[in-house]
């Protein structure tokens, strides 16, 4: 059973942003499902779908970790469960 959350990164392009982020997912054993990226006018924005399904950390820990990496390299990191996602996105 895939437990599904969807992670958004937005901020000024750099280098290795892509590689940062997913270095850290891989790290913690998520799954990288589906990816999309965009630069439009030197802004970077990115959305991957991700299993945490066998994560060595959880959800919270997750988002909190995510939201400080993105910090770190100058982007804004957020990630919702699925569910979430859509129900936000439906009203």
């Amino acid at each position: 059973m895939e437990n599904k959350v969807i992670i958004t990164v937005v901020g000024k392009d750099t280098v290795g942003i892509i590689a940062k982020i997913c270095t850290y997912l891989a790290d913690n054993r998520v799954n990288v499902l589906d990816i999309t990226q965009t630069i439009v006018q030197g802004f970077f924005n990115m959305m991957m779908i991700v299993d945490i399904n066998n994560s060595t950390c959880s959800f919270g820990d997750l988002q909190k970790n995510l939201e400080s990496l993105g910090e770190d390299i100058g982007v804004q990191v957020k990630a919702q469960k699925e569910e979430i996602f859509e129900k936000m996105h439906r009203l």
